[in-house]
C-alpha cells in the first residue's frame, strides 16, 4: 500500500466533497479502510503545503506523486485508493 497525502482547506466546498466520498468508498469496499490518508490543511500547515507543487484543493498524492489536483468526482477518489492499494 503506497501512501496518500490530500491537501484541503476548511472552507472549500470540493475539499468537504471529497471527504465525504472518501467515507463512502470506505463504507462500501472494506479494503478501502487499509488506504492511510495524510490530511494537511494548507491553511494550518502552510510550511509543509509550501513544499508541494499543486494550485487547487482537494489535491491528492500517492506515494509523492500527485494524481489529482481540484475538483473530485466519486470516481477520481475511487482511483486515488485503487492507486494506494496498487490496482
Amino acid at each position: 500500500m503506497k501512501p496518500v497525502l490530500l491537501f484541503v482547506m476548511e472552507s472549500c466546498p470540493y475539499c468537504k466533497q471529497a471527504l465525504r466520498w472518501m467515507e463512502e468508498l470506505r463504507n462500501e469496499q472494506a479494503e478501502y479502510n487499509r488506504v492511510a490518508v495524510t490530511i494537511i490543511d494548507e491553511n494550518l500547515q502552510p510550511d509543509l503545503a509550501k513544499k508541494y507543487d499543486y494550485y487547487y484543493v482537494p489535491t491528492y498524492y500517492v506515494d509523492g506523486i500527485k494524481v489529482h489536483e481540484g475538483a473530485a468526482t466519486k470516481d477520481i477518489v475511487r482511483s486515488v485508493f485503487d492507486r494506494s492499494l496498487g490496482q
